[in-house]
């Protein structure tokens, strides 16, 4: 499984890559593998400003859906585009070209309440 060293990662299986006072959101390697084929990602927010672990979106598999949680909380900027004409990016790169979301951080204090790598690593098994 593979888990970057330099995301942070939540309970919920969104990651977290920050780019100065922005943020790159997607989901995790595993919470892809669980999810299956990805076929439609939907994030109804873009420009609304977002408490940490609210919904911003979700994500539809072949079986399934699934909300998307914001692991820190902040203005959703931008939606990968990418996703729109391929959202099985998420599953095939989802720490790359398969992110989900940029948002502008409202509070760079609440990355201190996620997990680590090595962390994330544990509650996954």
């Amino acid at each position: 499984m593979n888990i970057p060293a330099n995301l942070k990662y939540s309970n919920d299986h969104e990651w977290v890559r920050v780019e100065g006072n922005e943020a790159y959101i997607g989901i995790t390697d595993f919470a892809q593998s669980q999810l299956g084929d990805i076929v439609f990602v939907d994030v109804p927010t873009v420009g609304e400003t977002l408490a940490q672990n609210e919904v911003f979106g979700s994500i539809e598999a072949v079986k399934t859906v699934s909300d998307a949680f914001l692991p820190v909380g902040g203005e959703v900027l931008e939606l990968n585009a990418a996703l729109e004409n391929d959202p099985a990016l998420v599953n095939k790169d989802p720490y790359g070209e398969g992110w989900i979301i940029k948002i502008r951080m409202t509070d760079a204090a609440e990355l201190d309440t996620l997990l680590s790598a090595e962390d994330y690593a544990k509650l996954i098994g």
